[in-house]
C-alpha cells in the first residue's frame, strides 16, 4: 500500500532512513523539522530532490506547523524525541518535550483523520528500574519510572509512550496506534546528524576512549529499525501492539572486539582493556553521562524481538555487520580520523 504519510524529526538518524525507504515504496512523504532553513541541507543528504518528499517547520513544544503537516496524510510515523548524546540538566528536558510532543502530534493526528499512528519509543520504555534480569524483556515489561536508577531518557520514553496509549484509549476512536521500540541504533551514517547511540562507536574507533566500562546494549540496525517502521505502518490488526525493536546484547568490550576483528588497520586505536568498575565510578563523579548509567555496570538487559518476526515477519541483520558499517561510514565520511 502506499499514500501520505508525516515522519515527524526528519532531520534525524531514523527519520531520514524511514523517509527513504516510504519514498522508494511509493509513498508521499510530509516531514517535520524545527526550521525550514535546513530543508535544502536534509534534502541533499537524503538525496531526495523531488514533490514526493515535503518539509514543513514544527517543534514539540509548539501547536505551529502541525495541523499543516497533518493534512491529506493518512498515517504518521512520530519518530521525533529527544536524545542528547550527554547528560541534562534537568530531567524534564526530556521528559517535557518528549510527552507534550507525542500528545501534540496524536491530537493533530486525529483532527486531521489520521489512520494509523506508529510511535518510535524505546527498550528503554520497557527494561528499566527491574531488577529481575534472568530472563529477556518482552513487550509485556515496562520501565519502572519510580526507581531513583532511572535515568531521565528512559523516564522520558516510557512516560511518552505510557501517556499515549492512555490518550488512545480515551480519544483515538478509529485511529489505531501502535508502538516500535528499538535497541540501540547502529548503521551507516548519513551524514554529522546521527544518533547518540553511534557516538560509542565513534569514541572506540577515534581512540577518545582508554578502554571499556562493563556496560552493554542491545543493537539494532537503523535500516532494519525503518523497514520495521513500514511494516508497522502497513500490517492490518495490529492496534495497540508494541514491538520490540533489537537483536542481541552485547558488552562495550564485544563491540570492541568486533571493530578489531574486521576493520583491520582501522581499528588501530580500538582499546583492548576493561575499565575495572571502581575507576568507572570515580570518573562518574566528574561526568554527568557516565553517572546516569553507572548503575548499569555489569548489567545484561537482553530483550526479545520474536513478537516482531511472528506477527510482522520481521528481523535483524547480525549486529557485527551493523558495527562494521557503522566504523565504515564514520571513517568514510571523515567524521573518524584513524
Amino acid at each position: 500500500m502506499s499514500g501520505t504519510v508525516l515522519v515527524t524529526g526528519g532531520s534525524g538518524y531514523i527519520g531520514g532512513y524511514l523517509i527513504q525507504q516510504l519514498i522508494r515504496e511509493g509513498w508521499t512523504v510530509h516531514t517535520t523539522i524545527r526550521s525550514l532553513a535546513r530543508e535544502a541541507e536534509v534534502r541533499a543528504t537524503l538525496d531526495i530532490p523531488g514533490p514526493e518528499l515535503k518539509f514543513f517547520a514544527a517543534d514539540l513544544m509548539n501547536d505551529a506547523g502541525w495541523a499543516e503537516a497533518m493534512a491529506g496524510c493518512t498515517h504518521v510515523a512520530h519518530v521525533a524525541s529527544p536524545f542528547p548524546v550527554g547528560a541534562v540538566k534537568h530531567e524534564d528536558e526530556l521528559i517535557v518535550p518528549a510527552r507534550e510532543g507525542a500528545l501534540r502530534a496524536l491530537r493533530f493526528a486525529k483532527e486531521a483523520g489520521v489512520q494509523r499512528f506508529v510511535q518510535t519509543s524505546s527498550v528503554a520504555a520497557i527494561a528499566y528500574g527491574r531488577d529481575d534480569l534472568a530472563r529477556p524483556f518482552t513487550e509485556a515489561d515496562w520501565t519502572d519510572v519510580t526507581s531513583p536508577k532511572v535515568a531521565a531518557y528512559p523516564k522520558s520514553k516510557t512516560i511518552a509512550e505510557r501517556v499515549s496509549r492512555d490518550w488512545i484509549a480515551a480519544n483515538g476512536g478509529a485511529m489505531e496506534y501502535c508502538s516500535v521500540n528499538p535497541a540501540a541504533v547502529l548503521g551507516p551514517v548519513q551524514s554529522a546528524d546521527y544518533s547518540a547511540s553511534i557516538e560509542f562507536v565513534k569514541r572506540a574507533i577515534d581512540g577518545s576512549v582508554p578502554g571499556f566500562p562493563r556496560l552493554g546494549f542491545a543493537v539494532v540496525d537503523v535500516r532494519d529499525l525503518a523497514d520495521l517502521h513500514v511494516r508497522a505502518l502497513t500490517t492490518p490488526g495490529i492496534a495497540n501492539e508494541r514491538f520490540i525493536a533489537a537483536g542481541p546484547f552485547m558488552m562495550m568490550k564485544e563491540v570492541g572486539q568486533v571493530l578489531r576483528d574486521r576493520l583491520g588497520p582501522d581499528a588501530k586505536k580500538v582499546p583492548k582493556r576493561v575499565i575495572p568498575d571502581f575507576l568507572v565510578r570515580f570518573i562518574a563523579l566528574f561526568d554527568g553521562g557516565l553517572r546516569q548509567v553507572i548503575g548499569e555496570l555489569g548489567r545484561v538487559r537482553a530483550v526479545d524481538s520474536s513478537h516482531a518476526l511472528e506477527v510482522l515477519g520481521w528481523k535483524t541483520r547480525p549486529a557485527a555487520d551493523s558495527i562494521v558499517d557503522t566504523a565504515r561510514s564514520l571513517i568514510d565520511r571523515g567524521i573518524v580520523k584513524v
